[in-house]
């Protein structure tokens, strides 16, 4: 089960772009990885086609392992790790370990 989920803050904690943050835009669950906003871009060279006319080069954004990312607390905006808990009625919530705040 992913614990992380599209539309999250998350810091990246190891590689090339450590300590920086962004917003998971997708999830690969089968490959544990995610997609990060404006992170760990590369270019990739492009033949021409209907989409790209000229061809050439596209910077594109790669997936970083969900291993090397950790939640933001809302609270104080650092890295955090949290634990879940279901509700009284019955909602499973994410909690941050820190600040006890939900996520």
């Amino acid at each position: 089960m992913l614990r992380i989920k599209k539309d999250d803050q998350v810091m990246v904690m190891v590689g090339k772009e450590k300590g920086k943050t962004g917003k998971i835009v997708r999830i690969f669950p089968s490959a544990h990885t995610a997609v990060v906003e404006n992170l760990n871009v590369v270019k990739r060279a492009v033949k021409k086609n209907e989409t790209f006319p000229q061809g050439g080069y596209v910077e594109k954004e790669k997936p970083i392992a969900l291993a090397n990312l950790m939640l933001l607390d809302k609270k104080d905006n650092k890295p955090t790790r949290f634990s879940s808990k279901v509700l009284k009625d019955g909602a499973k919530v994410r909690i941050a370990k820190q600040s006890g705040e939900t996520i």
